[in-house]
């Protein structure tokens, strides 16, 4: 029965669920409004155990696993978050979000998924993450250029685009083309922009959908570095962030940063748009930063950020401005269900699903759970996959 404790279930199993997800004894507690003792006893070998429905809402509403996996004997081999992204201080491990762990283990099962639906192998011929390795001893600017042209983007085509909605879309469709898998998710932890996963055939990208589309352009190409460097990342782009990373961590997110300042704006170009403004940028009306930012299709920050690095403004008024400006923007409000999932999912694994399903070597069932979807919503989210393959 329902209320009575549930046999074969491992106190370290449950131990393991929960520092999976950052969690403290409390937390749990908290969440299913029981006794901390209570709570603390089932993670011991005194004998006690949950009830089945305890179990139900530790597996699905606390830790976001399968209930199976509460009756294995032993905790499941899994790479915590403090080894798999190195680059991130202690204080900012013992930080993140249960949130930010799930989607996380999203990914990494997104991973597992990909390599069954391609059958292991990659579909892109050829493959940026082996063809342009970075080099963080070499100039930035030769780097990014060559980056730019594996992915087929070019400046005239960048800057005729019309919205930072079609530029997120043309990036992340030149990064796909490339061999690697771009998936999003409204993050709880806003401070988190994404992060990004290394595998010999699957590398990943996941992007936070909760920040402006600009800011998720620069994510992707800020990952995309961390990719072509060899190193999982996880990305925050505050200043006291940065000023916390050790020295040898701090270099290679300012490497990520100047290599994704560097494709979107290219400095060649960005040189010859301010040579028409004041040496003191600070004196420069609002509307002008607006007008670059057009250009390139990213925000007025980054473009300040570059004339900062110029030394055209000062860090004081970088950080004014970048505040002033992040407090005007609006929150997105909701929308249409389906155009959101097929936003959070990589374009070319979703449209594979769609195809394997037409060929019919995969059931409405099988292509729902690798979507991640009910099947009942399968139809409405087949038609705007399709959609958006005939965009």
């Amino acid at each position: 029965m329902k209320t009575e404790p549930v046999d074969g279930v491992q106190p370290s199993v449950i131990r393991w669920a929960r520092e999976s997800m950052g969690m403290s004894v409390e937390d749990v507690a908290h969440k299913l409004k029981r006794p901390l003792e209570e709570v603390l006893a089932w993670e011991t070998d005194d004998g006690a155990s949950p009830t089945y429905a305890q179990l139900e809402n530790l597996a699905y509403k606390v830790f976001k696993r399968p209930l199976a996996i509460f009756f294995l004997p032993a905790p499941p081999s899994e790479i915590p978050p403090a080894r798999e992204f190195r680059t991130l201080p202690d204080a900012d491990l013992q930080t993140l979000h249960a949130d930010t762990y799930v989607q996380v283990r999203k990914a990494h099962a997104y991973q597992i998924t990909l390599r069954e639906v391609f059958e292991g192998a990659n579909p892109s011929v050829k493959q940026i993450a082996q063809g342009v390795p970075l080099d963080m001893h070499q100039p930035v600017e030769a780097q990014a250029r060559a980056v730019r042209e594996a992915l087929g983007i070019a400046l005239n085509d960048q800057i005729r685009w019309k919205s930072d909605e079609i530029a997120l879309k043309r990036w992340r469709e030149a990064v796909e083309a490339s061999g690697i898998f771009v998936f999003k998710a409204p993050f709880k932890q806003k401070d988190i922009s994404g992060f990004c996963l290394l595998d010999a055939n699957f590398p990943l990208i996941y992007l936070n959908n909760s920040t402006t589309k600009t800011r998720q352009i620069f994510s992707l190409l800020h990952e995309l570095a961390h990719l072509l460097l060899n190193v999982n990342g996880i990305s925050k782009f505050e200043a006291s962030y940065m000023n916390r990373l050790p020295a040898a961590e701090r270099r290679v997110e300012q490497f990520c940063n100047k290599i994704a300042a560097e494709m979107l704006i290219p400095s060649d170009d960005f040189d010859q748009q301010i040579s028409r403004l004041p040496h003191d940028a600070e004196s420069v009306q609002d509307h002008l930063y607006a007008d670059l930012a057009n250009r390139y299709g990213v925000s007025r920050e980054a473009v300040l950020r570059r004339l900062l690095d110029l030394e055209r403004v000062s860090q004081a008024f970088y950080e004014h401005k970048a505040k002033f400006w992040a407090n005007q923007k609006r929150s997105a409000s909701g929308g249409d269900w389906y155009a959101s999932q097929n936003a959070y999912l990589s374009d070319r694994f979703a449209q594979e699903v769609i195809g394997r399903h037409y060929r019919n070597q995969i059931s409405v069932e099988q292509a729902s759970e690798f979507l991640g979807i009910k099947a009942k919503n399968f139809a409405g989210l087949e038609q705007r996959i399709l959609q958006g393959a005939a965009a």
